[in-house]
């Protein structure tokens, strides 16, 4: 049995713990997290050590994995302290707010022969993986263009001063557009060649990137663009048949959030603590909508739809059905478990994670100067997405 434990317990680390406890080859051994009102919370579980910090965790020889959801501007330091102790380590994106740093971490992992994966990205979520899965077979043809549209009211939500900060990976095209490079990636093959973006502050009281619009280029000929705005007037749900990013149908829109800028710290660390508990549900009766994605291939286009897939071809309209049985933080572990047993390499490895970062660090610079960003570490997916798990 591999022992886990969780570094951060808000929002991204709080949806680790049931796909940890729910898979077979993992258990949930240790949390980290400076707040003493979470540590007593979690503390109430059985077998489970609580730690104020990851580096008090790391001295912990009973754990053999971490999964690190701190402040990106904490990760470079903690994986690396991680994998030097000897650890696993599961990295929530992005990975690093520079290509120097992810590089070091990927290099700390090689040395140390341990798994670096990074995620959750949404490219986990079993729509995606079918559609990349109906690529691989060969029926449509080659991936030509890829499209993904994301609207939400992110810039609106309880925020942490780095979360808007780009040079700390704050802001979406860092936070948000990390799932939608990955998606694009993995559906035209991963090796992007350019980009030119725009991206966009619409809000001078919540000064932030808040929108983007991105063109990407592949090595393999397709193109692709990534649409995201975080400032809370479409509902993104009108795009995706009134199902939301984790799967449940959402009620009609209600207006936007009111921005907590003139909030105290602690009030929204309060706020924050408390929407975290419920933000990201184990399980949902629909496939999760990370807005909507189109992928257009030669013989056939293919979307989402409300219970998996809708393929257009000459021959007319074909439905495929997707399972909602395990989250995409299930499918994580399965990919975690197949690396550390060696039966198959991660997809979502240390240079699959630095090529999205490098794709968010290149569209905020042709944002910046107005030009086309050539780019230079980009690679293809380690394994058949589509391949037995």
């Amino acid at each position: 049995m591999i022992r886990v434990g969780i570094a951060g317990l808000g929002t991204a680390g709080r949806a680790f713990v049931p796909a940890v406890q729910a898979h077979p080859a993992f258990t949930l051994g240790a949390i980290a997290d400076p707040s003493a009102e979470i540590r007593a919370e979690f503390g109430a579980l059985d077998d489970l050590a609580t730690y104020p910090h990851l580096e008090a965790m790391l001295e912990d020889r009973s754990i053999d994995a971490v999964c690190i959801a701190t402040p990106t501007g904490m990760h470079a330091a903690q994986a690396l302290a991680a994998l030097a102790a000897g650890k696993h380590v599961v990295l929530e994106k992005p990975m690093a707010t520079s290509i120097e740093d992810a590089q070091s971490i990927v290099e700390a992992a090689r040395r140390a022969g341990k798994v670096l994966l990074v995620g959750h990205s949404h490219s986990y979520d079993a729509p995606i993986v079918q559609m990349r899965a109906l690529v691989e077979g060969g029926t449509l043809g080659a991936p030509r263009m890829a499209n993904t549209w994301c609207f939400t009211d992110w810039v609106y939500r309880p925020r942490r001063p780095d979360e808007l900060d780009p040079a700390q990976g704050g802001g979406v095209t860092f936070r948000q557009g990390a799932h939608q490079f990955d998606i694009l990636r993995l559906l035209c093959g991963g090796r992007a060649t350019s980009v030119r973006a725009k991206t966009f502050d619409f809000d001078r009281d919540r000064p932030t990137i808040g929108a983007h619009v991105a063109f990407i280029d592949f090595a393999d000929g397709a193109a692709a663009t990534a649409v995201y705005n975080g400032y809370g007037y479409l509902p993104g749900t009108e795009l995706t048949f009134g199902i939301g990013e984790w799967g449940f149908p959402q009620p009609p829109a209600t207006p936007r959030a009111a921005s907590n800028a003139g909030a105290s710290l602690e009030e929204v660390l309060r706020a924050k603590a408390q929407r975290a508990k419920d933000a990201i549900p184990a399980q949902a009766p629909h496939p999760p909508f990370f807005g909507m994605t189109v992928l257009s291939c030669e013989r056939g286009d293919v979307r989402q739809s409300p219970d998996g897939l809708a393929v257009h071809t000459r021959e007319g309209l074909t439905t495929v059905p997707v399972p909602v049985t395990r989250s995409p933080r299930d499918l994580l572990f399965d990919e975690l478990h197949g690396a550390i047993a060696g039966v198959r390499p991660a997809l979502h490895d240390g240079p699959w994670a630095l090529a999205t970062l490098e794709l968010c660090i290149a569209a905020i610079e042709s944002a910046r100067t107005g030009r086309e960003v050539m780019l230079s570490h980009q690679c293809a997916p380690a394994r058949p997405v589509g391949a037995p798990r």
